[in-house]
């Protein structure tokens, strides 16, 4: 028997799997110790932004969130999904979206930095104490040479 992966949507202001999202992402807090922040500011974020989510029977596997501007506020994969192609399908979709996508990651999460300049993303700085506990972050930006479209095509391809 093969699984179902089904994309749901929460458009802004819909927090249907608002909850769901927050499990995951303290469960990859919990084992990780990365996507730290507090229950009310993940919340508002969320309620805020487009968040799409993928399922597989009916098990989240990912979710991201990104605001108007293709700024993600929040990409998770749940390790058991990790390395099936996840966390490019839901930052492809936010591209198909935006006309620029950006993002900040932890300066010592090691796996997303290498994800995000994987896909094509460029640090365009390294920012002190950008994090309420003090960590430091990268600002990425998925790079400027070619459309969106072009690099995501060129990803598939590989």
């Amino acid at each position: 028997m093969s699984a179902t992966v089904e994309t749901r949507r929460d458009p802004r202001g819909d927090a249907t799997h608002e909850s769901a999202a927050w499990q995951l992402k303290e469960q990859i807090r919990r084992e990780e110790g990365v996507l730290k922040q507090r229950r009310s500011f993940f919340r508002d974020a969320y309620r805020r932004a487009d968040c799409r989510l993928l399922f597989v029977d009916d098990d989240l596997a990912g979710f991201v969130s990104a605001r108007r501007d293709g700024y993600i506020l929040f990409l998770a994969v749940s390790p058991d999904y990790r390395g099936e192609g996840f966390g490019e399908r839901l930052v492809a979709a936010v591209a198909e979206d935006h006309d620029s996508v950006s993002c900040h990651a932890r300066a010592t999460n090691d796996d997303a930095l290498a994800f995000y300049r994987h896909i094509g993303f460029e640090d365009i700085r390294r920012i002190d104490s950008y994090y309420e506990d003090g960590g430091d972050a990268y600002y990425l930006k998925l790079g400027e040479d070619r459309t969106l479209s072009e690099k995501l095509s060129e990803f598939v391809r590989r």
